[in-house]
């Protein structure tokens, strides 16, 4: 699986920041360098922020490189659009872009964001009341932590497609070019979306780059461009880059009341994640969840401070009262299916301890008996995020009890002190003598 962060080796100090921000255990220490585990990795960004060495960094590609071919499409998530502070007007952007030679996907950005509204509205009004909460599957790195830590909810994701790829595959099938087209992610999570998609065979994007990259280039080159532009009518989809923009949507599309809840924050995910599980959540209908702090605008790879985007985008207008026209237009869209995933999620466990079930048993049962004899503290000096973790490495063979800076102590006084018993000892042949 190809994921979107960069390990720079020489960069690294053996600290242990990235590994005990991480929400799956995904990331270890070895030799004083970082190592992430792939099946555990959700791309979420949480490593980047906690590591102070810039040792992590996003795998994206070369942004000018893209630039020189032309004609270059991009397709960009809404929060492109909350980087700039001169160029505060969407159409002003969308110049901009255009002064370099590179045309936006405009047309079908705000139908694409309709169209996975209405898709999750009608989810939710022909899903059962067991079957509710169902959850939003927008933020990638939701639907791979739920995959990794909460297997059992994944019957609750809609099967929705993510917008973003709606876009691409509505601008193919309606203007059929097979120009290559490039993302503008916010995040690494919408980086591997390109790289690795969720249920889908193949993405509809060819290249992925960061939205803080290109926004600075952006507004280095300083472009000249007009402040009397026409404005878009349709502004509902630059509100999925807030909190709560897409439960918003989805509530506008809904033909009955519904109740939605957004959250955002890893960690205000994970309660809500667990609270959903313990079956605390009766009574909601639709969850949005982001693990990026404010929603998608406190994405690690945006140029912009998340509160000043915030600012920006909270005033924008949106037209809430859907018209009979747009709804009609909507629907025939929805009826092509263009909307739906194209195979369910799978649950994305850890590999066994073994293929075989007598041995995993045994392993486990040693795996708890290795764990007894830590010191429970997962202070992370052994390179691993928690004691459980290391006793699984070691169950696993790949590392040693000594590995533990206690038990390496401990053995040190072992052996410090059968060292000077042996210095005392004499042969008996030499025993009586002065």
């Amino acid at each position: 699986m190809s994921h979107s962060v960069r390990i720079f080796e020489s960069a690294c100090k053996g600290c242990v920041n990235c590994l005990k921000s991480c929400p799956t255990e995904a990331i270890r220490v070895v030799d004083g360098s970082i190592r992430i585990l792939k099946d555990l990795c959700i791309d979420c960004g949480e490593c980047l922020r906690t590591c102070g060495k810039k040792a992590l960094g996003l795998e994206e590609d070369d942004w000018d490189i893209i630039k020189s071919h032309t004609p270059g499409i991009l397709a960009v998530d809404p929060t492109f659009f909350a980087q700039f502070g001169a160029y505060w007007h969407p159409s002003m952007v969308i110049q901009c872009l255009r002064e370099w030679g590179l045309d936006m996907i405009v047309d079908q950005a705000p139908r694409a964001f309709d169209l996975a509204a209405y898709a999750v509205a009608k989810s939710i009004e022909m899903a059962s009341r067991e079957q509710l909460p169902l959850i939003s599957t927008y933020c990638p790195s939701v639907v791979r932590l739920i995959q990794v830590r909460f297997p059992e909810l994944i019957g609750r994701l809609v099967t929705v497609q993510n917008p973003l790829d709606i876009m691409g595959d509505l601008w193919r099938m309606e203007t059929g070019r097979r120009d290559p087209i490039t993302l503008l992610a916010p995040c690494p999570s919408k980086i591997t979306l390109v790289r690795c998609p969720v249920s889908r065979s193949s993405s509809p994007f060819q290249h992925v780059v960061s939205v803080r990259k290109v926004t600075r280039q952006l507004l280095a080159a300083g472009p000249q461009v007009a402040d009397n532009l026409p404005d878009p009518t349709n502004k509902r989809w630059l509100k999925w880059a807030l909190r709560g923009g897409e439960a918003r949507h989805v509530r506008a599309f809904s033909s009955k009341p519904i109740v939605t809840l957004a959250v955002s924050g890893l960690r205000n995910t994970l309660d809500l994640l667990q609270d959903l599980e313990l079956g605390r959540l009766s009574g909601v209908d639709f969850v949005e969840c982001r693990v990026c702090d404010l929603g998608c605008i406190g994405g690690i790879a945006n140029a912009e401070s998340r509160f000043l985007a915030s600012l920006r985008l909270q005033p924008l207008s949106a037209p809430w009262d859907i018209s009979p026209e747009e709804r009609e237009e909507i629907a025939a869209l929805y009826d092509r299916g263009t909307w739906a995933l194209e195979m369910p999620v799978q649950p994305r466990p850890r590999l066994p301890l073994s293929q075989d079930l007598t041995e995993a048993m045994a392993k486990l049962k040693e795996m708890k008996a290795i764990y007894a004899q830590l010191p429970h503290i997962d202070c992370g000096s052994c390179g691993r995020p928690s004691c459980n973790a290391m006793a699984e490495d070691i169950v696993r063979g790949e590392g040693e009890i000594t590995d533990c800076i206690f038990k390496l102590r401990d053995e040190i006084s072992d052996l410090a002190g059968r060292i000077a018993a042996l210095s005392k000892s004499v042969p008996h042949t030499m025993k009586g003598r002065s």
